[in-house]
């Protein structure tokens, strides 16, 4: 990419897709083009095929999606896996029509096998079965990888699969419901604090360990993607053994009660964390191998701290809400 290219950001008031726009406008890229869903339905296919044909961006970063914790994906299947379908299946497609030269899909480490060894290369992809909570969701990413590897192999194509670890940052969505883990603990651990209550009720036992990343890092990691040479980039999009996939994290993870006491810390909430058993863990370890991506030249530089702390400084900005009655007690992770 070049400081005038036309680079088509779906997903831009997304946690991704908002710090990938940060990330862009910072490094000089000017020429972005953005959709908001009332103005592009990216469900729509003749939407966006005009949108495709009008427009006729160079790049494109497909971060747009439906997402959303185990709750949400529990209650939600039929909406996550057909949203998700049909979202990507339209851009894809219209982006090779519209000779798009880079196409960069973001997906999720919930691709991989329940009980891929840790941690999780990417050849692991489809070896064994997936979490029951987020299969529709993880099914739809995968056959995005798929679309992205038989345009590649078909129609020579460079779109390319990015798959970040667990994401969180500034713009996150702090509701109770429908949220990951960092942004709803953040939520009920200020609310606890700001009501007095003398506990949090956690999900689970507090023992998966889980792997995060600052959303602007997994920015920054995509635009290093998207401007990597032809030596690199080639053998990663045109390799017809393995899908064009590439790993994005810290490399490094921790339990949920220790994530539950750093997020404590940070928002200065010291009475009594509580677990409860009876609700189930999911899978029991999500440690990303990045080593690919390490050799390629890229890693973080938010320590997950510091990222804590400026996560919740937005979150007292723009998602600080009353607590109420019925607020301080669950959370799902």
């Amino acid at each position: 990419m070049n400081p005038s290219s036309k680079i088509y950001v779906a997903g831009h008031r997304g946690l991704l897709g908002s710090a990938l726009v940060r990330r862009l406008r910072a490094g000089g890229y000017s020429n972005l083009v953005v959709r908001t869903r009332s103005e592009l339905d990216l469900t729509e296919q003749l939407a966006v095929r005009e949108f495709f044909v009008k427009e006729r961006p160079e790049h494109v970063f497909l971060a747009a999606a439906k997402v959303g914790g185990i709750l949400a994906n529990s209650t939600y299947p039929a909406d996550f896996i057909s949203q998700n379908l049909l979202i990507q299946t339209n851009v894809i497609h219209q982006a090779y029509l519209a000779g798009v030269k880079h196409l960069l899909f973001l997906g999720s480490s919930c691709i991989y096998p329940k009980h891929a060894p840790q941690p999780i290369k990417e050849e692991y992809l489809l070896t064994g079965p997936l979490e029951l909570t987020n299969r529709p969701y993880a099914l739809a990413k995968i056959s995005g990888i798929e679309m992205c590897w038989s345009y590649n192999r078909q129609y020579g194509t460079r779109f390319l699969a990015a798959m970040p670890t667990n994401l969180f940052g500034p713009g996150d969505r702090y509701d109770l419901h429908n949220s990951h883990v960092i942004p709803a603990l953040i939520r009920k651990m200020h609310e606890a604090k700001v009501a007095g209550a003398d506990r949090v009720v956690i999900w689970g036992t507090g023992t998966p360990r889980r792997e995060f990343l600052y959303s602007d890092d997994a920015a920054e990691a995509c635009v290093f993607l998207m401007n990597l040479a032809d030596d690199k980039l080639v053998p990663l999009v045109a390799n017809g053994q393995l899908p064009p996939v590439v790993n994005i994290g810290c490399g490094e993870d921790m339990t949920v009660r220790e994530l539950s006491e750093l997020i404590a810390d940070v928002v200065g909430f010291s009475k009594k964390l509580v677990f409860d058993r009876l609700i189930p863990d999911g899978t029991p370890r999500k440690l990303l191998d990045t080593r690919h991506l390490t050799a390629l030249g890229w890693k973080p530089c938010t320590s997950l701290r510091e990222g804590l702390e400026k996560t919740y400084q937005d979150y007292l900005r723009h998602g600080a809400l009353a607590p109420d009655s019925h607020s301080v007690a669950t959370i799902a992770v």
